[in-house]
């Protein structure tokens, strides 16, 4: 394959990406039902057949283009969790500073939270499926710290520490604080964090 069909067959698998961040920024500006594919296609400088070509309808752009977004974050969080080392508590306290910091400072988090709340009763089929693709991977890594601390003995057996949803609370207040007031009324993250995983450990570590 010469260098120009090679070009070619870059730039036809990067337009999919391509439509799915100018879908993102159109959906994050006017909302879902005010926004057109023929903006989609003008950011996304593509025709619109184009984006017909690889999304079927405007309901697929969306539905995919919260998948896509949503996928982005586990990369990192598997890697940083492969290296946490220590104490259970050390452990767990770590993996919330690092989600918590992640989603308070992620921009397409906050908006796709903001598109499901609003909405979600349009597609219920996509809200379910960001739960089983994204909340309940989240959930799972501090599961796994949390049952391998009772396991050790570091943690008390406990509804805390059985219901492991609630290590997330926090981080979804994060994301909704700042979708109502934006920098009016700004959170200290890393003083929230704090406060947030003291509440916690005083719940479940056998040391306090």
């Amino acid at each position: 394959m010469n260098a120009e069909l090679k070009k070619r067959a870059r730039r036809k698998a990067e337009r999919p990406i391509e439509i799915l961040d100018a879908a993102f920024e159109e959906f994050a500006k006017n909302g879902y039902a005010a926004t057109r594919l023929e903006d989609v296609a003008a950011r996304a400088s593509v025709t619109k057949g184009t984006i017909y070509f690889y999304f079927e309808t405007k309901e697929r752009v969306f539905d995919e283009m919260i998948r896509y977004k949503s996928q982005a974050f586990f990369p990192e969080l598997e890697s940083y969790a492969g290296t946490l080392e220590g104490s259970y508590s050390a452990r767990l306290r770590a993996l919330m500073v690092f989600v918590y910091r992640k989603i308070a400072e992620d921009r397409p988090f906050r908006e796709t939270l903001r598109f499901l709340i609003a909405d979600g009763s349009r597609f219920p089929d996509l809200v379910d499926r960001h739960y089983d693709e994204f909340m309940r991977p989240v959930i799972d890594q501090f599961r796994m710290v949390i049952e391998a601390g009772v396991a050790a003995g570091e943690f008390r057996p406990s509804q805390a520490s059985t219901f492991t949803e609630i290590v997330m609370s926090p981080a979804l207040l994060l994301t909704v604080w700042s979708l109502l007031f934006g920098t009016r009324r700004q959170i200290d993250v890393a003083v929230f964090t704090d406060a947030s995983i003291d509440l916690l450990m005083r719940g479940i570590d056998t040391s306090r």
